[in-house]
């Protein structure tokens, strides 16, 4: 099958389309016969080897263990079974999240626990721009316990996890404020924010306003400005994947040495992709309450460039390949 892989370290031109065996499912799994893949900020962590510590997760320190895959998010048809798995069946449209990655590729072998069946309403393309992105929004807004009545801004509001994060907030009642770019402010508006903040023409640090929670997605501020917005006892989620030319090593101990000293809380998660959580969006987006937000696509053998595109991180919405 063809695949795109990159067996070193660095940016987008150490990944080059590839002919590898095709998986074989194991009892627990099935194989995807991927139709769209989705970029995410991980994805480049992955790819460059950093912060240091991600080498771990990839099994190599000084260049990946083997040839590695790209991408986790897909989506497309189920072309075979495990020998334990019942939920599915061949030919059944579904989307999920692989953690092993290589989703950037014709077919995907993946835990059947990491996949639910694709909204009907939804393209392929747009399935696989949900997964990581809309469970992250998912999965910290619940642990920050946004209800109606919460003061939530999200900066980056247009963003892969951004764009999630306003229509979810919204669906809880809570009053959403974006910040973005002024190029994306209708956007954001169309998404269901109260309110947009345009960071080109008003510092959302410097105003009277106050929010119980603040969702960072950029996490480019200094951290002593931000928390200033935040109420005595709100909550701060910083969620900032980076750069290549931002150390987000050091941003990240700057945290955990503030947290002990500041009277705001500071909520740091790591996303666990799962069905049941796959489900609830699922039946948001076939409900008509939430939907993904597609900025480009990229066809397989363009998958460097889009790359390139996420490292920029000017995208509205998800960056999509399809196979």
């Amino acid at each position: 099958m063809k695949a795109v892989v990159h067996t070193e370290y660095g940016g987008p031109d150490t990944l080059h389309l590839s002919d590898i065996p095709t998986p074989t499912p194991g009892p627990n799994e099935i194989l995807v016969n991927v139709r769209a893949a989705a970029l995410n900020p991980v994805d480049w962590h992955l790819v460059r080897g950093v912060p240091f510590p991600v080498r771990m997760m990839v099994g190599g320190l000084l260049r990946p263990k083997g040839t590695r895959g790209v991408a986790g998010d897909f989506a497309g048809t189920v072309a075979a079974v495990g020998s334990n798995t019942t939920e599915f069946a061949v030919g059944d449209p579904v989307f999920g999240h692989s953690e092993k990655a290589g989703a950037l590729a014709e077919y995907l072998a993946v835990p059947a626990d990491k996949v639910a069946r694709k909204p009907e309403r939804l393209t392929f393309e747009q399935a696989a721009a949900v997964p990581l992105a809309a469970m992250t929004a998912l999965q910290i807004l619940r642990k920050a316990n946004v209800h109606s009545g919460h003061r939530v801004l999200l900066v980056g509001a247009a963003g892969g996890i951004g764009t999630f994060g306003v229509q979810l907030a919204r669906a809880t009642g809570a009053h959403v404020t974006g910040v973005q770019s002024t190029s994306a402010c209708d956007l954001v508006r169309s998404l269901g924010a109260d309110r947009v903040i345009d960071y080109t023409k008003e510092d959302f640090t410097a105003g009277e306003a106050r929010y119980d929670i603040v969702f960072d997605n950029v996490s480019t501020r200094a951290l002593r400005d931000v928390l200033r917005v935040i109420t005595p006892g709100g909550t701060l989620i910083p969620n900032g994947g980076g750069s290549p030319d931002h150390n987000v090593l050091a941003g990240f101990i700057r945290l955990l040495v503030t947290k002990p000293f500041v009277s705001q809380k500071i909520m740091m998660g790591v996303t666990r992709p799962n069905r049941a959580d796959l489900q609830t969006l699922a039946d948001m987006i076939q409900a008509g309450s939430l939907t993904p937000v597609i900025d480009r696509c990229y066809p397989l053998a363009a998958a460097a460039d889009a790359m390139r595109y996420l490292e920029a991180g000017h995208a509205h919405g998800k960056i999509v390949v399809t196979i």
